[in-house]
């Protein structure tokens, strides 16, 4: 449903137009001046207006130069019982979507109303889409001084000037939507919508009307033609999320609109042509569900062109305690609480802790510390219990009825600790004397004391 304005000076147009454009659904105002509908236009927001030119008083071309100074973007179609090729040029050069000539056929005004009016949807959705990335921009939250994060900035950095289609691969919560954010903003197509879809989330039914659109009347209340994703993204860029939740049966849809840039609308016969670049993500083993059939092959190949593989949380720990410290920043300013620091103990306890759901879990563990911080800093009685339990030692077995030496049992537990450690940090001693809170040069000792020690060392990492 639209907002309509209507103006004419004659009652039984104003009246055929009010009765015409209701009945396909449209809430519409008329008025019988300009001076009227200069006073709606200051009451309320209108999708299209349309005018009579010759009225007493001021003209139509008025009331549409009026309307553009007002909203650029609003489609103003004229009407006149008094032709000329001068005044359709003059109301063009106005920025007049269209000119008809009385009289009008129902046919011609509902096409020319529909047309104006999908010109208008799309506008306005390019428009909020691009403010929508410009204030919900997250890519300070990809922040990371980790070698594996490093990598993958570096990779984003070179392929995103290209056309080529992506696929970003991770587990759930590791920032797979960011990084698509960021490939379009480093992009020569940053200008223009980045619309993003979650697959998982719509039902089959639904899903190919999201991504194609429809026609009116294609299906049970499908009042109105609809505009699709891949339509709005002309231009931009176009992001699937979970594309391995989608089905088989529109799995084939989607491979031909991106390898021929071309699509019907449902219920639709005409070729809809598209300039979009696709860029996907999953958390699912694509290449497993090929296999069992449950994704097609050749729709896997045209989108993992180039694959972004994003690590998990765990595999960069030293990432999280600047992640803390913006994720503070940003939820003290939002809950409007002065938390600015975060004790040591706190982010020892994150960085034991196994996030298995990434990033956006340790987002939602500092909101929660933040709200709960009864001071300037956060401590550990901020953080859920879950972290804390994984914080602490694991428990030993009860004392023998024979009993036990008690070296050769503190030996084998430091032992485990040591190799734990190492292997969390990846190998690197330093990352892994931080992990159990000693110094780099005891974590050394320790190892050579148990004789783990051994040549492999990460010196570039320690030093």
């Amino acid at each position: 449903m639209a907002q309509i304005l209507i103006v004419d000076d004659e009652r039984s147009m104003r009246e055929f137009l009010e009765i015409l454009l209701q009945r396909e659904g449209h809430d519409v105002r008329a008025c019988a001046s300009v001076a009227d509908a200069l006073q709606a236009l200051e009451d309320a927001d209108f999708d299209l207006v349309i005018s009579d030119i010759k009225m007493p008083g001021s003209s139509g071309l008025d009331l549409l130069e009026r309307v553009k100074e007002s909203s650029p973007d609003s489609p103003v179609i004229l009407i006149t019982a008094h032709g000329s090729t001068e005044s359709a040029v003059e109301a063009m050069r106005l920025g007049a979507y269209d000119y008809l000539t009385k009289p009008c056929s129902v046919d011609e005004i509902c096409l020319v109303v529909g047309k104006a009016l999908e010109k208008y949807d799309l506008s306005s959705e390019n428009k909020r889409l691009r403010r929508e990335l410009q204030e919900r921009s997250e890519l300070p939250t990809m922040m990371g001084k980790s070698p594996r994060m490093k990598e993958v900035f570096d990779f984003v950095h070179r392929v995103a000037p290209t056309k080529t289609n992506l696929l970003i691969t991770g587990e759930s919560g590791t920032g797979k939507e960011l990084i698509a954010r960021a490939v379009h903003a480093l992009s020569d197509r940053k200008e223009r919508p980045f619309v993003a879809i979650n697959c998982g989330a719509i039902p089959e039914n639904l899903l190919e009307s999201e991504l194609f659109g429809h026609v009116k009347g294609s299906f049970t209340g499908a009042i109105a033609n609809k505009v699709g994703l891949f339509e709005v993204a002309d231009g931009g860029t176009l992001f699937l999320d979970e594309i391995g939740e989608m089905p088989l049966s529109l799995q084939v849809k989607v491979l031909r609109a991106i390898q021929d840039r071309t699509f019907k609308r449902v219920g639709g016969t005409n070729d809809v042509r598209v300039d979009v670049r696709i860029l996907c993500a999953t958390n699912r083993d694509l290449e497993a569900d090929v296999k069992t059939g449950r994704f097609r092959e050749d729709l896997f190949y045209r989108l993992n062109v180039i694959e972004v593989k994003l690590p998990p949380l765990r595999e960069r720990i030293e990432d999280i305690a600047p992640l803390v410290h913006h994720f503070l920043q940003k939820y003290g300013r939002e809950i409007d609480k002065p938390v600015r620091e975060t004790a040591a103990e706190v982010i020892a306890a994150l960085e034991s802790y196994r996030f298995p759901g990434n990033v956006r879990e340790l987002e939602n563990l500092v909101e929660r510390a933040v709200t709960l911080a009864s001071g300037p800093r956060i401590t550990l009685e901020c953080l859920p219990p879950a972290v804390l339990r994984r914080s602490e030692p694991a428990p030993v077995d009860a004392l023998p009825e024979s009993g036990a030496n008690l070296n050769d049992l503190l030996a084998t537990y430091e032992r485990l600790l040591l190799s734990a450690a190492l292997e969390r940090a990846g190998g690197v001693k330093k990352r892994a004397a931080a992990l159990l809170g000693i110094s780099f040069r005891s974590f050394r000792y320790r190892l050579e004391k148990l004789g783990m020690d051994d040549s492999d060392d990460r010196d570039a990492d320690e030093s």
